[in-house]
């Protein structure tokens, strides 16, 4: 397997344990970046983007970063937190009035960004075309009546939770969440990630290969006390692999990055919010 990239000596270990995943067949293709202090120390890829082993990963492929994009959906949250638009502790029903019915006017902020507002699914009918659609799958949130106690326990709200933050932010703002991204986040920050991928940018994508157990966990969820979120619609590995995904805003899980955009962003919030001049 041919790697490229650079890597400081003092983080050969990371080199080396990279290079066993392909040794042990664990990996196809794929990057690894790591930024400490605001410094790239680790930036490598290798192997190949699409099953057929005819495209060699490259230091700019894009592949589905799935759950770490909620973490880049919080930063957003964050900065109008920070900017005083938005309020942890405000009902979200002050932003999004609708949001109230169903016994929801109470649900803060706070338990929507810390997956405790009892909303980790539908309890309605619903295909991935009225989720990408957006309006669809935010307004049957809006009218259902939550799954718990909201506040009363904490429950991974796995393709909710990006709907339910973006339109939070929508309601306030006025942008989507992936434009608020790329003009406030990966823009400045010149981080190649992007939620709602533009069509310029299909051709470095890497396809998604589902791996042996990699949707166990659907059935798990679905065989738990909370369901919901394994289904309306139903969670699909290789879902990364089909356009309307990818040019859908899907912020739960489905943003597209580079290994060092992500390691981009998520050092620069570990750094307080500071890349070199940018704040």
């Amino acid at each position: 397997m041919n790697m490229d990239g650079i890597c400081d000596p003092r983080f050969g270990a990371v080199r080396a344990a990279f290079a066993e995943c392909f040794a042990q067949g664990l990996e196809h293709g794929g990057g690894v970046s790591v930024v400490v202090h605001g410094k790239t120390v680790v930036d490598l890829w290798g192997g190949h983007a699409d099953a057929a082993r005819t495209r060699p990963w490259r230091q700019d492929t894009l592949i589905n970063v799935w759950s770490s994009t909620k973490g880049v959906v919080a930063l957003a949250i964050a900065m109008l937190v920070e900017r005083g638009r938005l309020d942890y502790a405000a009902p979200i029903a002050r932003y999004w009035p609708e949001f109230a019915a169903g016994g929801k006017e109470r649900i803060t902020l706070d338990q929507v960004m810390s997956h405790q507002a009892g909303l980790n699914g539908l309890a309605v009918p619903m295909d991935e075309a009225g989720m990408f659609a957006w309006t669809p799958f935010v307004d049957a949130l809006a009218a259902m009546p939550p799954l718990w106690e909201p506040g009363s326990r904490c429950i991974y709200h796995a393709l909710t939770y990006g709907h339910l933050a973006g339109e939070v932010l929508r309601r306030v703002d006025g942008r989507s969440i992936g434009r608020f991204i790329a003009q406030e986040i990966a823009g400045p920050l010149g981080a190649d990630f992007h939620v709602g991928l533009p069509d310029r940018e299909e051709s470095r994508v890497a396809e998604m290969i589902e791996g042996p157990g990699a949707s166990d966990w659907v059935e798990f969820v679905r065989a738990s006390p909370f369901p919901h979120a394994g289904d309306n619609p139903a969670p699909r590995a290789l879902a990364p692999n089909d356009r309307v995904w990818r040019a859908a805003e899907v912020p739960g899980g489905n943003g597209q990055s580079t290994a060092h955009a992500l390691a981009r962003i998520y050092g620069m919030m570990a750094a307080g919010g500071v890349w070199g001049a940018i704040h």
